[in-house]
């Protein structure tokens, strides 16, 4: 059997310990069937299985718009039929994505996160049901959890604990969080992976792949092949339990002690089970629903802090932005959870994205071009003219350019439309620009984070911090001589 560490393993690196052992077996692959109705056994593997459970999401929309017509002409409202057409399609997105997990739950927390950039209209039905799958799926089956436990730490396995919840207290994309009380008598967090994870999330980017080809038609500007290869590579790294350990421990290294952030450290790990200390606090989910405006704003403040501040003192950015990895704790401080996503940036936020912000806040649209251009975000075949650029960038500089910005769902809607629409200038140029691979996770933590600010309706002093943490920023005399609001309000 694996060695799990005791309370006395210590080592000379940060307080607390962490041992990833490297002797416990693998779990031994699950053939066991999911009865209906039951908890989730595994995950559903099959390319064939996985595609047929996605379809199911527009051919049951296309039934409820069957029904709808078929309600409508019985006498029932316009409203009523459309209300509860979109109810029924947010509670089967829900179902879908959280069954499937893997990679098609994934693209569900993604828009759980953007929700906030669609019309009010449409976005309320949704918000609910998505919302859910940044803290909540279906379970797997208790009898799977004690498989895969004990193939991990060894058939002994429950005694490395004084007691151990069956019923998971949370669940995410690829696995799911236990209650337990570790033998020394911390209460602990032990996530567990879920059997066959790693088929499905293969099979999941093996599919965007196949959709190249669409993605071109839709993004000419994108260069499809490289993006999706730094991808696939970025979240197979999600499935290695024992680097996320360490990962999690270069955190919370990094910030112990810390008056803002606190990050659980790693106590035991295996390749599929971590152990780590548990935290209670307020889902930031939670406080997005229905939090005050104190809380909204400390919490969108020490959110930004942390995601700028990790490259610079743990040389990682944490690269999963959704909500259901953030709790506010009693003491103020904002605490991290899930630590699978990550880019590792040793030296830091590049500079260049600090002097390119410099360069647009001076208004100068031809160095912008051209440094954009010099790190892949254009195209050499492309013909952008720099002031068109410049427009389009110059509203996503408000929370740099003023001392203080207030994030709301109304100003990332005015974005989202602006940019969505190809008829418009900017949407037409968004279309001719690239995504450089090596951006890949910096672009989703930004545009992520963004989404979440504006879903927390969060206003600060936010160009303080994005001043502070990222090299080669340099703001012009105006940008930052008078305190106070955004001189224009979003």
């Amino acid at each position: 059997m694996g060695r799990v560490p005791d309370s006395t393993d210590t080592d000379d690196r940060a307080p607390g310990n962490t041992d990833i052992d490297d002797r416990v077996p693998a779990a031994p692959t699950s053939t066991m069937p999911k009865r209906k109705n039951d908890p989730m056994g595994d995950i559903p593997r099959g390319t064939v299985a996985r595609t047929a459970r996605l379809a199911r999401l527009p051919l049951g929309a296309a039934g409820r718009t069957a029904v709808g017509i078929g309600k409508r002409l019985t006498g029932r409202s316009t409203a009523e039929v459309v209300s509860e057409f979109q109810r029924r399609t947010a509670e089967q997105m829900f179902d879908v994505l959280g069954e499937l997990k893997g990679g098609a739950m994934k693209v569900g927390q993604a828009l759980s996160v953007f929700e906030a950039a669609l019309p009010e209209e449409i976005a309320a039905p949704y918000r609910e049901s998505l919302t859910r799958l940044q803290d909540d799926a279906p379970p797997m089956a208790e009898e799977v959890v004690h498989r895969v436990m004990a193939g991990q730490l060894g058939p002994a396995w429950r005694d490395y604990f004084r007691s151990f919840s069956d019923k998971p207290a949370a669940a995410a994309s690829i696995g799911q969080v236990h209650r337990a009380v570790w033998h020394d008598g911390r209460d602990v967090a032990v996530k567990i992976q879920y059997p066959g994870a790693g088929r499905a999330l293969l099979s999941d980017l093996t599919q965007l792949g196949r959709l190249g080809r669409v993605f071109g038609v839709l993004f000419p500007g994108l260069d499809m092949k490289p993006l999706l290869k730094e991808l696939r590579e970025r979240v197979a790294e999600e499935l290695d339990y024992r680097l996320e350990a360490m990962s999690q421990h270069t955190f919370a290294q990094a910030y112990f002690e810390d008056a803002d952030i606190y990050i659980p450290d790693v106590l035991a790990g295996a390749d599929r089970v971590i152990v780590s200390e548990w935290v209670e606090g307020t889902p930031l989910s939670a406080i997005i629903r229905s939090g005050s405006r104190s809380d909204r704003d400390h919490a969108g403040l020490l959110y930004v802090r942390f995601l700028f501040s990790g490259p610079a003192r743990a040389g990682l950015l944490h690269a999963d932005p959704h909500p259901g990895n953030y709790r506010l704790l009693d003491d103020g401080r904002l605490a991290v959870l899930d630590f699978g996503a990550v880019n590792r940036l040793p030296n830091g936020l590049p500079p260049v994205i600090g002097r390119l912000l410099t360069l647009a806040l001076r208004e100068e649209p031809h160095a912008v071009l051209d440094g954009l251009r010099e790190e892949g975000f254009v195209t050499t075949r492309r013909t952008i003219d720099p002031h068109d650029l410049l427009a389009y960038l110059n509203p996503f500089l408000d929370p740099v350019r003023h001392p203080t910005f207030h994030f709301t769902r109304k100003w990332l809607r005015e974005q989202a439309s602006r940019i969505g629409d190809p008829r418009t200038p900017s949407g037409a140029l968004a279309r001719q620009l690239n995504l450089p691979p090596s951006y890949l996770l910096i672009h989703r933590v930004w545009m992520g984070g963004i989404g979440v600010l504006c879903q927390l309706d969060a206003e600060g002093p936010f160009q303080s911090e994005i001043v502070r943490w990222l090299p080669g920023l340099e703001l012009p005399p105006e940008s930052s001589a008078v305190p106070g609001r955004a001189t224009k309000s979003p």
